[in-house]
This record gives C-alpha cells, sequence and structure tokens, in this order.
C-alpha cells in the first residue's frame, strides 16, 4: 500500500514540491559523461565472410591450404580460418595482455578481475531498478512519460479528473463516469506522435539493456574460476563459459549509449523519494552520492568495453571468424505498460473518488445519528492527521462504535437495557443468557476499542510488531510479508470487535421486538413482568421502540461503511 501512494504521489504530483526539488537537484547537479559506453573498433578485425575472404586469396596460397588439408584432414577453408583466429588471439596477447592465453584457450586473472568490477558496476542499477521499474513498471513509464512527453501527461491527468469528467457530462450516473474518464485518456493518448513514440521506445530498450545487464549472471561466470598457481591467480577454460560471455557480449553492444536523462533522472527520483521521509535526509548529499555511484557505474561500463575485446574473445574461443555480437530485444511493449497504467490509475481514482462520496454522506447520516457530534477517531491508526499510524481499513467504523457509545449507547440505550437487564423477569433461560450476552458486548465496547487502539500503539504489542517489521532490513519480499502478517492479525482482531457488535445489535432488535410485540393471550412470550415494567416506567414501550430502531440503525451504518471500504469492483 505504502509504495503504491509513493508511486501515484509521482506519477500525478507532476509539481508536487517535493519531488520537483528532487528533480531540479538532479538536473543541475547531473554532469554525467555522454561518451558513448561500447564502441568496436578493432581494426582490420570485424567481423569477417571467411568464404569471401578465402575466395579473394591468391590462386597459390589457396594451393597451399589445399596442400596442407591432405594432411591435417580438414577442409582448405577451415585451415585458412584456423589460420585467421592464430593471428587474432595473438593480437589480443599484444593489445591485451594479461587477460586470454589464446593457446590454452583460459581466461586469465585480469579477464576476472574486470568481470568483478562489472559485476560491481551493474549491481547499482540493479538496485535502482529493483526500487523503481521492477516494482511497478507501469508507473515507471507514466513518471518517464511526465519528462518525456509532458503535454501529454499534463492532459491525461487534467482529462480523468473526477470534476472535470462531471462538468463534462452532467448526465452521466456515477457508475459511468470511470468509462467517460477511460475514453478521455484514449484520446488524450491519440496525441502521442511519432517523435514520442520513438523516444519512448528507445528509453523503454535503453531500461532493457540496464535491466539484462543488472540480472546477468556474473556469479555463475565467476565461480567458474579456480586458482591456477602457474600464473599466480584464477583462470577458467573460455569454452566453460561460452554461452554465458556471448550472452553478456549481445548486452554490452546493445548498451551502446549512456542512458538517456529522463531515464536516469526517472530511477533515481523514484529511489531519493522514497527515502526522502527517512531521518537525517540531506537532498543535496543524497543527490550527489547517487549521482557519483552511476558516474562510476556508467565509467567500469565503458572501460570494460575499452579493456576486454570479448567479441575477438569469443571469435577464438568458438573459432568462428564470422561471430558477431547481436543487439537484444525489447521495450516495445511500452505503450501497453504505459496506457494498462493508467486505466489502474483510473479504476483506483474513481473507487476513490465513489468512496470519498460515500464517506461523505455517511458523515451526514452520522451527523443526525450521532447528535451532530464529531467521529472519535483511533489515535493510533492511519489518518490524516496521523499518516504514520497503523493501517487499518476497520478504523473508520470502530471510530464510529466508538462514538456512538459515548453519545448514544450510555446516555439513551443503556439505561432501558439496564432497567431490563435487572428487573425484567425472562420465560426462558436461553432468551435471558442472549439478552446478557449482548447487553455485556455494548457495556463492554468502549474499554475494547481503547485496548485495540493502545495495542496498535507503537507502545503496543501490534504497533512495536509493526515497526519493526517496517524496520527490518532483510530482502524486501521478506519485510513485506512481516507487515502482511501483522497487519492480518490487526485486521482479525478488529473484525472480531466489529463482529460481536453486529451479532449482539441483531440479537438486540430480535428481542426487543419480540417483548414489543410478543402478547399472547395476554401474556409476554418473552418477560412475564412487561405490565409491571411498564407501571413503573410509563415510557417503556416507546423506549423499546426507539431502541430498536437505534440498533436497526447501527446495523445500516456498519453495512454502509464495510461496502464503502470494500469499494466498487469495476
Amino acid at each position: 500500500m505504502a509504495e503504491k501512494g509513493i508511486f501515484d504521489q509521482l506519477v500525478s504530483g507532476l509539481h508536487q514540491d517535493e519531488r520537483q526539488n528532487l528533480l531540479q537537484k538532479l538536473k543541475e547537479q547531473a554532469n554525467l559523461s555522454v561518451e558513448p559506453l561500447y564502441v568496436e573498433n578493432y581494426g582490420d578485425f570485424q567481423a569477417a565472410d571467411i568464404e569471401a575472404q578465402y575466395a579473394r586469396l591468391p590462386w597459390y596460397t589457396r594451393f597451399w591450404y589445399s596442400f596442407l588439408s591432405l594432411f591435417k584432414a580438414k577442409a582448405p577453408i577451415k585451415i585458412f580460418e584456423d589460420t585467421q583466429v592464430s593471428i587474432l588471439g595473438n593480437r589480443i596477447n599484444e593489445k591485451f595482455p594479461g587477460l586470454y592465453n589464446f593457446q590454452k584457450g583460459l581466461l586469465l586473472p585480469a579477464f576476472f578481475r574486470h568481470m568483478e568490477s562489472l559485476k560491481e558496476a551493474a549491481r547499482f542499477f540493479y538496485s535502482a531498478l529493483d526500487m523503481s521499474v521492477n516494482r511497478d513498471r507501469g508507473a515507471f513509464f507514466a513518471f518517464l512519460g511526465s519528462l518525456e512527453m509532458p503535454n501529454v501527461h499534463q492532459q491525461i491527468l487534467r482529462e480523468i479528473d473526477p470534476p472535470v469528467v462531471m462538468d463534462k457530462n452532467p448526465a452521466l450516473p456515477e457508475v459511468e463516469l470511470r468509462q467517460a474518464a477511460l475514453k478521455a485518456a484514449d484520446d488524450a493518448m491519440a496525441l502521442i506522435n511519432e517523435d514520442h513514440r520513438f523516444i519512448m521506445y528507445s528509453d523503454a530498450r535503453s531500461l532493457n539493456c540496464l535491466k539484462g545487464l543488472s540480472s546477468f549472471l556474473f556469479d555463475r561466470v565467476l565461480n567458474a574460476f579456480s586458482h591456477n598457481s602457474s600464473v599466480g591467480g584464477k583462470t577458467c577454460s573460455a569454452n566453460a563459459i561460452r554461452e554465458l560471455l556471448i550472452s553478456l557480449n549481445n548486452i554490452l553492444l546493445s548498451l551502446k549509449t549512456v542512458p538517456s536523462k529522463p531515464i536516469l533522472e526517472s530511477l533515481f527520483v523514484f529511489i531519493l523519494q522514497e527515502r526522502a521521509t527517512e531521518p537525517g535526509f540531506d537532498i543535496n548529499r543524497e543527490v550527489g552520492g547517487i549521482l557519483l555511484k552511476a558516474e562510476r557505474s556508467l565509467g567500469v561500463i565503458r572501460e570494460f568495453n575499452r579493456q576486454v575485446p570479448l567479441t575477438w574473445i569469443i571469435r577464438c574461443a568458438t573459432r568462428n571468424m564470422s561471430h558477431a555480437p547481436k543487439e537484444t530485444s525489447g521495450g516495445e511493449d511500452w505503450f501497453v505498460v504505459y496506457r494498462d497504467y493508467w486505466k489502474r490509475r483510473i479504476d483506483s481514482l474513481y473507487q476513490d473518488f465513489t468512496k470519498d462520496r460515500r464517506y461523505r454522506e455517511l458523515l451526514k447520516v452520522f451527523r443526525d445519528f450521532l447528535k451532530d457530534q464529531s467521529l472519535k477517531p483511533l489515535e493510533n491508526a492511519q489518518s490524516e492527521s496521523n499518516p504514520e499510524g497503523m493501517p487499518i481499513r476497520e478504523a473508520f467504523a470502530l471510530s464510529f462504535l466508538s462514538t456512538f457509545y459515548s453519545v448514544v449507547y450510555m446516555p439513551d440505550l443503556n439505561k432501558l437495557l439496564q432497567y431490563i437487564m435487572v428487573d425484567g423477569e425472562f420465560q426462558k433461560k436461553d432468551k435471558r443468557m442472549d439478552y446478557t450476552e449482548g447487553y455485556n458486548v455494548f457495556v463492554h465496547l468502549d474499554d475494547e476499542i481503547k485496548k485495540f487502539d493502545r495495542e496498535i500503539s507503537p507502545d503496543g504489542d501490534y504497533g512495536e510488531r509493526y515497526l519493526q517489521a517496517r524496520q527490518d532490513m532483510s530482502a524486501l519480499p521478506v519485510k513485506r510479508r512481516k507487515i502482511q502478517l501483522v497487519l492480518e492479525e490487526v485486521t482479525e482482531d478488529a473484525e472480531r470487535i466489529l463482529g460481536r457488535v453486529r451479532d449482539a445489535s441483531r440479537n438486540m432488535v430480535i428481542i426487543l421486538n419480540e417483548i414489543l410485540g410478543g402478547e399472547t393471550k395476554g401474556k409476554n412470550e418473552v418477560l412475564s413482568n412487561t405490565d409491571k415494567l411498564t407501571e413503573k416506567n410509563p415510557q417503556f414501550i416507546f423506549s423499546l421502540d426507539d431502541a430498536i430502531q437505534q440498533f436497526q440503525k447501527v446495523l445500516s451504518i456498519l453495512e454502509e461503511i464495510e461496502a464503502m471500504e470494500t469499494g466498487l469492483n469495476y
């Protein structure tokens, strides 16, 4: 819930002061080098068409390879390619010593060290992607779109706003407003032109390449190396990890250029916005630190491509001079993801809109029922006045019951119910037990709610465990599960209180109705002394009718609150 809130704020609050401040700081301090990350400049050793090269050789050279083939049991063209591989292997030794032993097919300690550095650089982007794109890809693209297509973004936000949709469609019933908002969003997205599409697709490809590099199986490569005393370091057969090297080569080729500024700004704003509420957050220090890490990581990638001729090494390992890296695909689905986000956003927006209207309608009902008294909120539940409180869906219902207890039950109902409890003579034991059980629920209701509120406070059992779970340093899925488990226990406890009140209210309605209208042959079926109770309290019958209505109202309001909290399913 908290993460969704952060993402929605980032997407919808384009001019939100805190977010805009982070973005401005990034723009001011971001002086990242735009030098290409990957430049293949290997002179004469480009990918070769061996058959064409062989065909261009002088006739006597081809005759020589044919003669050699008689002794080596290989095709002349293959012998020629082996010769080219040997030349390339020697060139690697000359230009990049310590990386690759062509004769033995071994990757050497220097290669291992470069791979370790590349892994560390990729880890930075793994963390950045994990805290942004991987959590909600749609929200990320929507935010990226706010930077790359600001006019489109503002048009969507403006046109899907419920008051705007209502003004433009005054005759539409509430349930059809969402469809009108969806159409308005589609109309706004029609403003996305070919330039926008190209920019967003390029960004999506860059993100895909970053994801490919950050999630590459570096550990599998590094674990394949073992200590070699003859060279004083770790070595590995290139053939043993050939497929992994080919995959890495493709990723590095695809990540030719530094990701665009909007991509990096989006990644970093997501990270910084999430941490902005942490104690001691220093925006200048944090922005400077994250940009420094980004520059270092990009520099390591750039240096790896300069110092490690991966394409050459793969050609030697595979003995295939025509091998060339291939650009990876990805990013084509950006618009589908972008559009789906806005559909989800509209669903959520109109659920909240409907819920808010119902909330205001319920407050009007409360105003009459609770004698114009304001609700008594739970002190430790999350609310506008206490955003750090525990998020509890049932808090609104419990606040209503707490106010009902002090404003309606104790002044009006308890006197009647206690009168029946003390002076009433029940005809049947089970009716007495049902009545007593219901009466006790309402008598102890305030204590139950106050106890619950204490339990969710920072010093209470639930509150303490909730804070511990939020501060847990475990992996994110583990942390989420711990928070969820605490909230599930809290929900069960709150539902137990609400369930008992509902049952007690229904019982009171049934029993009081039976007392009120249960006359058979001049004798009440529930109480044997109705006449005496009426003589002692002339308002007794009237009070019964009023109490029945009050308990029915409690049930009705609790049902309305539950419907509101559950929301609409579109």
